[in-house]
């Protein structure tokens, strides 16, 4: 099992692993549409964008996107927003999400961040549970406004 920055070889596999999960998926995520071809463009070519893939035997089995986001409290030190975990259906259990997130957890350290955050669907007590094993708490409500 590796972990590595994806490529846009693994977008198919990207989006797959996306829309495995019903609230994620889109009805347009299509790897060649232009607007999916120019969001992945964007975030692998942003400095402060990390937008890695779980690799097992030659198959993406997992993906998750770190963002690093300035700010100016804590004396203008980042702190690090993860997104988009997800890992094939077939191969959670077995230690690679928990990998995935002790990788972004190591690369916000690196990058000088003071906090990790990040957002699970309140209905998603399995998750809540997992992410609380990687040492996360519930410190805060969040709030959306979906705009389609």
């Amino acid at each position: 099992m590796i972990i590595r920055e994806a490529v846009a070889a693994d977008l198919p596999a990207i989006l797959a692993l996306l829309a495995e999960d019903r609230r994620g998926a889109v009805e347009d995520s299509d790897p060649a549409d232009p607007q999916v071809l120019t969001a992945f463009t964007t975030i692998t070519e942003d400095p402060r964008e990390r937008l890695l893939v779980v690799e097992e035997d030659g198959r993406i089995v997992g993906t998750a996107q770190l963002s690093l986001l300035p700010g100016l409290s804590n004396g203008g030190r980042p702190r690090a927003q993860i997104e988009a975990v997800r890992i094939a259906s077939d191969r959670r259990g077995a230690g690679l999400g928990a990998a995935l997130i002790a990788f972004c957890i190591a690369e916000a350290r690196r990058h000088g961040c003071w906090v990790v955050q990040l957002t699970s669907n309140a209905t998603r007590t399995d998750a809540r549970r997992f992410y609380e094993r990687q040492g996360f708490s519930a410190s805060h409500t969040g709030f959306k406004l979906v705009l389609d």
